[in-house]
């Protein structure tokens, strides 16, 4: 299940910025005592312009996926190049009961 959700994720991060790449990514089950679900790596290549903005934005965004929702998302890492910049992007999707 994680996996899928891990893709369901990535697609909509790549709804969010139309030309972003995802370069790397990958998932991992994780566990409390009361919630399952996963923990989420990504980067995301994006244009350099707007990066800032998404960084910004990204923590509070409000993602749809069916069962889980996100229960934490931080942009670890920002990598600027000349026309680009990767985000390195770490989140927690929990299963909703």
């Amino acid at each position: 299940m994680s996996a899928n959700i891990h893709r369901i994720l990535g697609a909509a991060l790549l709804r969010m910025v139309p030309d972003g790449v995802i370069l790397s990514s990958r998932d991992r089950p994780w566990a409390s005592v009361t919630f399952s679900g996963a923990r989420h790596w990504f980067a995301l290549e994006v244009a350099r312009e707007g990066a800032a903005a998404l960084a910004a934005m990204l923590p509070e965004a409000e993602f749809a996926l069916t069962g889980h929702l996100v229960a934490d998302l931080a942009v670890t890492r920002c990598e600027p190049q000349a026309e680009r910049t990767t985000l390195h992007i770490e989140a927690l999707t929990v299963e909703a009961h």
